[in-house]
């Protein structure tokens, strides 16, 4: 009995010694999180507004015909990543082409799956902060109620409420960039493989 009580105790102990991390952590994945929806919003407007009228197996298709002149079609390209591979393929000599063209494309789709790794990691990690930002103030909280001290208790769930929120703000908005990022990348990979294969 007595060391189950001691077992309590410590993890209590070190519950209360990770409020302040799991609180900063939050705070980190806030600003992750803001980091990505800004970075989105670059290539959003590269995509929507600069390359809009500008078709990126076109891009390619002429890229490979003038392989001089890749780097400046670069440009037009909806992504930096897109660009890369596009120069790539296209600066490929004619005998290795097929070969060049498949490991492009498998450089391109592990750089798309690295990026898309960090709004999946914030998917996860956002609620999983936000639940234990919640749990971690309230044990101190309902001691103070056993107490009759009820402004601490309100200091603990304002605590507890904050990283909810924050977790799932965090978690929704990388799931939603991860949707968008992941629909777009598709399409980029789609068109790079139709315009490395036309004749």
């Amino acid at each position: 009995m007595i060391a189950a009580v001691d077992l309590g105790d410590g993890l209590a102990e070190i519950a209360t010694a990770l409020g302040v991390p799991v609180m900063i952590a939050a705070i980190v994945a806030l600003l992750l999180c803001a980091l990505e929806l800004g970075r989105f919003g670059a290539e959003y407007w590269r995509r929507r507004v600069q390359a809009r009228d500008l078709d990126l197996r076109e891009l390619t298709q002429r890229a490979i015909a003038e392989p001089q002149r890749a780097s400046t079609l670069a440009y037009g390209a909806p992504s930096a990543l897109a660009a890369e591979a596009m120069v790539q393929i296209a600066t490929s000599t004619e005998l290795d082409r097929g070969r060049a063209c498949e490991h492009t494309l498998a450089r391109y789709e592990l750089n798309v799956q690295r990026r898309l790794d960090r709004t999946r990691l914030l998917v996860r990690a956002g609620p999983a902060i936000g639940l234990m930002g919640t749990l971690i103030p309230l044990a101190p909280g309902l001691a103070a109620l056993g107490n009759g001290d009820v402004s601490a208790l309100a200091e603990s769930l304002r605590d507890a409420f904050g990283a909810t929120v924050v977790g799932l703000l965090v978690g929704t908005v990388a799931f939603a960039l991860t949707l968008a990022r992941t629909r777009m990348y598709t399409e980029d990979l789609a068109a790079l493989e139709q315009g490395s294969e036309a004749p």
